[in-house]
């Protein structure tokens, strides 16, 4: 079938176009005319000087690379984002199967409510909660030392700090890749599972034979739009919640930009390391969506 030239969709749709012309202009205001700042990083910026600051091409960039605190916050950020993709895609996928499972929609439709309610709050907000259940001598320290163990400082020790950054995140957003992933789990032909019910297959196997196969299109997709935000490992979460005892490892590429430009009031050094995490992440994006439409179908246009 032949495809309809841009041209022509645009003739026939003009509304929806029309709809989202607002925040096409407050986009363009707030997020690409401001893209000119970004000359800063090739600048030795001055505030009284300007963007006529004095022209210093890429010595920010090579600067950065040198210091050891930026190789260390890039791997920072890869080892914390990786893992949030993945266990964002995994722990999701395993609690729809499960409540595709139960038989009670009152006691399903409860457990979605449940597990949906922190998606609506601020990190702010989860940042002092999280504070006082995981401090020393927070609820769950207090449960582990009634049990005879030892105390665990989750939000001061080095090694465990990017674990309990991981898991509180997958905890909190885990709830909307459930609901996503129920969602296509209720376009799956129930005659599959009769015809596999009267050929004998337990339950596992035909979660393994049509459940997990016929949801693997959607698996892929959402693991492959995921991609472009790989950078962004949480800044609102761990600046929230990180301390100077856990940089060593929680210090990620976000934070190390606050630092920078704002605290330390390197400008153009803050801007260099924007414009470092942009460029990587515009060709993370790119890729993602070419990767989704050779893979799961899927195109914008």
């Amino acid at each position: 079938m032949k495809k309809k030239s841009f041209g022509v969709t645009l003739k026939n749709q003009w509304q929806y176009f029309a709809m989202l012309l607002p925040g096409v202009i407050v986009t363009f205001i707030f997020c690409y005319i401001p893209l000119y700042g970004v000359i800063i990083a090739f600048e030795d910026y001055n505030v009284s000087m300007g963007f006529h600051s004095p022209w210093v091409g890429l010595k920010n960039f090579t600067y950065l690379f040198s210091q050891p605190t930026f190789v260390r916050t890039i791997r920072n950020t890869m080892f914390i984002a990786v893992w949030k993709l993945v266990l964002g895609v995994v722990v999701p996928v395993t609690f729809a199967l499960l409540l595709n499972e139960m038989r009670s929609n009152k006691l399903k439709r409860a457990y979605q409510t449940l597990i949906y309610i922190p998606n609506f709050l601020s990190w702010i907000i989860m940042a002092g909660v999280l504070m006082d259940i995981l401090d020393t001598e927070g609820a769950i320290n207090l449960i582990l030392t009634s049990l005879g163990l030892n105390a665990v400082n989750f939000l001061g020790s080095a090694s465990i700090f990017p674990w309990t950054m991981i898991i509180s995140d997958v905890w909190k957003g885990f709830g909307y890749g459930t609901i996503v992933y129920l969602a296509a789990l209720t376009g799956i032909d129930p005659g599959l599972y009769e015809s596999a019910y009267l050929d004998g297959a337990t339950r596992w196997q035909q979660i393994k034979g049509i459940t997990i196969p016929l949801l693997m299109p959607t698996i892929v997709l959402m693991t492959i739009l995921s991609l472009g935000n790989v950078l962004n490992a949480g800044f609102d979460q761990i600046y929230n919640m990180y301390s100077p005892a856990v940089w060593e490892t929680g210090d990620i590429i976000d934070t190390y930009v606050y630092r920078l430009g704002i605290v330390q009031a390197q400008y153009s050094v803050g801007a260099a390391v924007g414009l470092f995490k942009s460029v990587i992440s515009a060709i993370l994006v790119a890729v993602s969506y070419v990767l989704a439409d050779k893979v799961a179908g899927y195109r914008i246009l």
